[in-house]
């Protein structure tokens, strides 16, 4: 036998498998299972979105009621933004501002409730792996791009209450286009980084998410493997997009009241509070919303509270966005009601 050979058998001896019915083998056995457990977890090709599956019943009345909700928040959004392109009196900061809004209202409700609609009038849940990826990327950007945006409108209401004389200057085209940018570029980075914590898991647990899109957090809760980098990362984010701009909204409405307080006349202070009353509404419905999903997630609650929780940030506000500006505010109706008069007459 020649020296390769006896290296060939030694090996071959090593990794032999052992004979049955020895603890060995018991244990070789379950490692073998487990490992082709895990790798039929890792090749999955699709996920099961349990939003509203649990409603057998309900199916006809929900596509009946989302798909108006989500016409009327499409095209509410985009005729406000109308709106405000073709009323030159409309071209100012806070405008530009809602205008971004709304497109960013567009994008988010577009991203979750159309497959939402389409599951629950096929009786379906199952999304591909990609179709999930894209979900969650583009969550990453229109949620993030809500949540800076609605910081950014918070700021603008501190400089045009706080520093009525150089609302000008501060606020110039230059500077809320730059703002605007930062915004994007910072919802690009919250969609990469969830994105790349969704692709380098290698190994999912299951294939139910407990909602009816492909929400990151609940993705990579499925997560077998170590999660302690992907919690930090998960933490830092929620520091960054979620703790900073409640902070910055807080503090900027602190100031707001405390200076609308300093004004003499009644009249004064109740037309300080209602130019911002829209936003504040608006802030209150989307983060109370975002914080019933997080608790929802985090206390395992029921997946109809948690689904239902997630249809009103992701639907409700940006179907309420439009009516709340409009009828709180009299330029807006005034513009609404100069472009119905030419459309009319045309």
């Amino acid at each position: 036998m020649t020296k390769q050979e006896r290296v060939v058998n030694l090996l071959g001896s090593i990794y032999e498998k052992p004979k049955l019915g020895s603890q060995i083998d018991v244990g070789w056995d379950i490692q073998a299972k487990g490992y082709i457990e895990i790798q039929n977890l890792t090749c999955i090709s699709e996920f099961h979105l349990l939003g509203f599956s649990e409603d057998q019943k309900l199916q006809n009345f929900l596509f009946g009621l989302f798909l108006p909700m989500y016409l009327v928040s499409v095209i509410g959004n985009l005729l406000l933004i109308l709106v405000v392109k073709l009323d030159s009196h409309l071209h100012t900061p806070m405008y530009f501002f809602l205008c971004s809004l709304s497109l960013a209202d567009v994008g988010l409700t577009s991203t979750t409730v159309p497959k939402m609609i389409v599951d629950v009038h096929t009786h379906s849940t199952v999304i591909s792996y990609g179709g999930c990826l894209t979900q969650v990327s583009a969550f990453g950007i229109f949620g993030a791009m809500d949540d800076l945006l609605l910081t950014v409108m918070a700021y603008d209401r501190f400089v045009a209450i706080c520093h009525p004389l150089h609302y000008q200057v501060i606020m110039n085209p230059r500077h809320c286009g730059m703002l605007v940018s930062v915004s994007f570029m910072g919802s690009l980075l919250n969609s990469l980084v969830h994105s790349l914590m969704v692709l380098q898991v290698i190994c999912f647990k299951g294939v139910e998410i407990c909602n009816f899109f492909c929400d990151p957090s609940q993705l990579l809760n499925l997560n077998c493997s170590d999660t302690l980098s992907n919690d930090i990362v998960t933490y830092i984010v929620s520091v960054i997009y979620g703790f900073v701009p409640i902070s910055g909204i807080l503090f900027s409405y602190y100031k707001i009241v405390s200076s609308i307080l300093r004004v003499p006349s009644p009249g004064g202070r109740y037309k300080a509070f209602s130019t911002c009353g829209s936003h504040l509404t608006v802030v209150c419905l989307f983060y109370a919303a975002a914080i019933a999903v997080y608790l929802s997630s985090t206390f395992s609650l029921s997946i109809k509270n948690c689904a239902l929780a997630s249809l009103v940030y992701t639907m409700v506000t940006p179907m309420l966005n439009p009516f709340i500006y409009s009828l709180r505010n009299r330029d807006i109706k005034r513009a609404m009601h100069t472009l119905l008069k030419k459309t009319v007459s045309f």
